[in-house]
């Protein structure tokens, strides 16, 4: 999970406008003094549609096991995030199956563009010849790494989509997969779905939108209910409420073309060389690696060796709301997330295990022979072993501060004046 790489540009961007400027671009009080103007969506009452989908979202009855909801584990009190400290979430048809990867939040994905593969600076419906990258990639070409926001010039860049590698290319798509993964949700079947949807409290409500034939057709109903979920996903402001922290008017990024507030992230995948979490039960077997959009639960791209191990990078809004991060959950606290990106490339030791021959294991979630695949060209990861960290324990701390702000339920806090004392006197 490429959480704070964005983060880390703005931050370093702000330093250098600054110096370059001398504009004042943080007030005293931590506020920008020049807010953009943001066209923020309104708020106005959920359609019938939406209202059946906040039903179905939060109706446990819909799974396998009769207990697990999507707000299960993607709760409105944790931004959507999973409301639990566990690395990955259980569920199956007893909830003693183990997920295969921390989900990632709900928040913000109605912006979410399906997945592409493609140069940055050219349209997404370019056509790409998929096998002839990977060709290239094999003879030892450039790989599809970016830097700095920008690509090599015949590098391929995957972006958009969703889930961790990118393979539902709709909110709909992403709201079926859960319910028939045997360890998720646990459906046997769309009949199954479709037979506990006529048995819902709610039917009339499908009835009533979609006429009384859709009782009749499993694979219908079961479709508009996704798409009631979308809806509710999509028409729910607690999925993105511009009316809360409101920080991108506050804090300097970027604002997309159509006025919305920046979300924290390119969007695209990057192989970051996150050390392997011993706790997930898959990784009992050592020759067992997730490599993300190449697989193994993404299909269509698993020849393409050049994106192995690369993952989604995520928004860093509402990023403080989780109990675990990266893709493996290899990590707990922001604080550790922010020593993997300072350390990673300079004090390896510290980041990754020892082997049996006692030789730091690099990049130890990656199979050696895709290690080339990880990111080393971008800041921090372009420092070398016994370099300086580029980062202070200040600078951490401000980062971290900064991630903060993106909570949608963030509020400035002011500091107390204190009378009679210098602090207080500036």
């Amino acid at each position: 999970m490429a959480i704070i790489s964005v983060g880390l540009l703005a931050y370093g961007l702000v330093n250098r406008a600054d110096a370059q400027t001398g504009t004042t671009i943080v007030g005293p009080d931590g506020s920008n003094p020049h807010p953009v103007h943001l066209n923020l969506p309104p708020v106005q009452p959920l359609s019938a549609l939406a209202q059946l989908g906040k039903q179905l979202f939060f109706d446990a009855s819909l799974s396998g096991s009769g207990q697990q909801s999507c707000a299960s584990c993607h709760s409105p009190k944790y931004a959507y995030n999973p409301p639990n400290k566990l690395t990955v979430q259980l569920g199956g048809a007893d909830l003693k199956s183990f997920g295969y990867r921390p989900p990632p939040s709900l928040a913000y994905l109605y912006r979410q563009q399906p997945f592409s593969i493609g140069p940055d600076t050219v349209p997404d419906d370019v056509v790409v010849n998929l096998n002839a990258v990977a060709a290239t990639a094999a003879s030892g070409g450039p790989r599809a790494q970016k830097s700095a926001g920008t690509t090599h010039p015949t590098a391929m860049v995957p972006q958009g989509g969703l889930f961790w590698d990118g393979r539902a290319d709709s909110l709909q798509r992403q709201a079926f997969f859960p319910a028939l993964d045997p360890a998720e949700m646990a459906n046997v079947s769309v009949a199954g779905i479709a037979s506990k949807l006529t048995g819902a409290d709610y039917r009339q409500q499908f009835t009533q939108l979609f006429g009384p034939a859709i009782i009749n057709d499993p694979n219908r109903l079961v479709s508009e209910a996704m798409f009631a979920i979308v809806r509710y996903q999509i028409e729910d402001p607690s999925f993105h409420d511009p009316q809360k922290g409101n920080c991108a008017a506050c804090h300097l990024s970027t604002v997309s073309a159509d006025g919305l507030p920046p979300l924290f992230t390119d969007t695209q995948y990057e192989a970051l060389g996150v050390p392997r979490n011993p706790h997930l039960p898959g990784n009992q077997n050592a020759e067992h690696f997730d490599l993300g959009l190449c697989g193994p639960i993404r299909k269509d791209l698993a020849s393409q060796k050049q994106y192995c191990g690369m993952f989604l990078t995520p928004t860093l809004r509402n990023a403080d709301r989780r109990s675990v991060f990266f893709h493996n959950g290899a990590y707990t606290t922001l604080k550790q997330v922010m020593d993997f990106y300072n350390l990673r490339s300079v004090q390896p030791e510290k980041i990754y295990p020892r082997d049996a021959t006692g030789k730091i294991a690099l990049y130890n979630d990656i199979p050696t022979s895709l290690h080339g695949n990880v990111d080393i060209k971008d800041a921090p990861f372009d420092h070398k072993v016994g370099d300086k960290p580029a980062m202070s324990n200040l600078d951490i701390q401000d980062i971290i501060a900064f991630v903060h702000t993106l909570d949608d339920g963030y509020t400035l806090t002011p500091k107390p004046v204190v009378a009679n004392s210098t602090e207080g006197a500036r």
